[in-house]
């Protein structure tokens, strides 16, 4: 099992003891991202729109430094502050995540900071870059 953390890269650091990801078993498991500025770490400003296309941004980054893109996931939880935003994400999503799209589910939930989506996933890992961790 190897736990990795992006600290020197545009992937906005982990607010608090976790790892971006954890490859084990063939898979990598990310960690929920929410649409945070690579710069400030901050909520970026707009709709869920914009916050849903900054949470696959970052998770296509966290990705790419494992050797892995958006078509190796096979599951994803996007987490909705309120699920009549749902067809709003769901526009941005399907236009970024390439089909076959993943398994999803898409709780309603309270998010940190104020943000309207956080987005977390589940990758094939055969893939993955093999570095230290």
């Amino acid at each position: 099992m190897n736990h990795y953390s992006f600290e020197h890269t545009p992937i906005p650091a982990a607010y608090g003891a976790y790892s971006h990801a954890v490859v084990a078993g063939g898979l990598a498991f990310l960690a929920g991202q929410i649409a945070r500025d690579a710069v400030t770490g901050l909520l970026i400003e707009g709709d869920i729109a914009r916050q849903t296309e900054r949470c696959i941004e970052i998770v296509e980054e966290i990705l790419g430094e494992l050797g892995l893109g958006l078509s190796d996931v096979v599951k994803t939880t996007v987490y909705l502050s309120d699920i009549n935003d749902f067809q709003a994400m769901n526009q941005v999503y399907s236009r970024m995540f390439p089909p076959p799209y993943p398994a999803r589910s898409t709780p309603q939930v309270k998010l940190p900071f104020g943000a309207l989506v956080g987005i977390e996933v589940v990758a094939r890992a055969d893939r993955a870059a093999q570095f230290g961790s």
